[in-house]
């Protein structure tokens, strides 16, 4: 390759987008709109269960099941009206309420309680609170359950109890993945143009290869891409953990979304189709971005798209404080499909080229 001439490109695709007004003002206000959207999310998460009730003299039992470090916060109320007004409007964070009828200390009762749930409650916190009565009942009672029995809990993986991940470290993969992609959008356009007003022939015929004027390209959307989401990191307070494996999958995603930028403005006819064109990959690739908000178990068919290494690197530094041991696998899977997105991207863009 003519280095010399590869920066010659380069120097002049910069100018080119320089002066693109549309995709200047869309990375600068894509920028501005993602960090403030960062910080403008939650920065904690609240463990604790409010529940509301309502009864007439157990203060003494309620007292000791709401005191200390258990996660519950009980709040009482005077009626049911009103119980059932709090856990509908969720006052005060209320998720669910019980209502205790008043011969549910008399001896020889079967009273009924009353349980107040919204529609979007889990099932879990009803089986919880059916249980809460029960244990209440036999508190009551003075007499013990038909089983005494004990537990031991072993937490897999790691205990998030008291260190909850926010929806701010849940957004991060997310932000950066929406900045990768508007910088995809932009090396597309220009790749675009420059094939439909033949710019790249009059390239061609200077001492120019088709080699060096794909590999500029790639440098140009490389170093775009690059740019912008480690300004974003940087401002969302990314860089944390163990930095070199993060820049690390930070580069190899400027390199991912660079051949989905070749391949897409290879492929497009005109600024709407390279948007499309642009868009139909890059939609599929949002799905691991999206599954950080959601955490559990990934599908296999999750697993294996090109940015599922890119989102559990970014998420498994910043939340995890995973190191290198860790994302080896994710992060070699990463660089494969590099190589195979900037493979066909060059291919396709060989044509096309070859073609004008």
């Amino acid at each position: 390759m003519n280095f010399g001439v590869i920066s010659a490109i380069f120097r002049k695709d910069l100018i080119v987008f320089s002066r693109d007004r549309f995709y200047v003002f869309i990375t600068i206000i894509g920028l501005v709109a993602f960090v403030a959207m960062y910080w403008l999310l939650p920065d904690s998460v609240d463990e604790t269960i409010h529940l509301g009730v309502v009864q007439t003299g157990m203060d003494t039992l309620f007292d000791g099941l709401g005191a200390g470090d258990q996660g519950l916060e009980i709040v009482e109320f005077d009626t049911v009206d009103q119980l059932r007004g709090a856990v509908e409007d969720g006052t005060d964070g209320i998720v669910a309420g019980m209502a205790f009828p008043e011969d549910f200390l008399d001896p020889g009762t079967k009273p009924t309680v009353d349980l107040f749930v919204t529609a979007a409650l889990p099932a879990e916190y009803e089986k919880a609170m059916e249980g809460l009565a029960s244990q209440l009942g036999f508190l009551v009672s003075g007499t013990e359950p038909p089983i005494d029995l004990a537990t031991h809990t072993v937490v897999l993986g790691i205990d998030r109890v008291g260190n909850q991940v926010s929806l701010q470290e849940q957004m991060r993969p997310l932000l950066a993945f929406f900045v990768l992609m508007v910088e995809t959008m932009a090396l597309a356009s220009l790749i675009s143009t420059e094939v439909q007003l033949r710019t790249v022939t009059a390239v061609l015929v200077t001492p120019a290869r088709t080699r060096d004027f794909i590999a500029a390209k790639a440098l140009m959307g490389t170093i775009l891409a690059l740019t912008e989401v480690l300004i974003l990191m940087t401002l969302i307070r990314g860089f944390v953990g163990d930095v070199p494996v993060l820049l690390l999958a930070l580069v190899l995603g400027a390199l991912m979304v660079t051949g989905v930028g070749l391949l897409a403005g290879s492929s497009g006819r005109d600024f709407i189709g390279v948007m499309l064109m642009a868009l139909a990959i890059m939609i599929p690739l949002m799905i691991p971005a999206f599954g950080a908000l959601f955490p559990g178990t990934a599908a296999t068919w999750i697993k294996v798209l090109p940015t599922y290494g890119l989102v559990q690197a970014i998420v498994g530094v910043t939340t995890r404080a995973a190191s290198w041991s860790d994302l080896s696998g994710d992060l070699a899977m990463l660089a494969a499909w590099c190589l195979v997105l900037l493979g066909l991207g060059t291919v396709v863009l060989r044509r096309r080229v070859a073609t004008l």
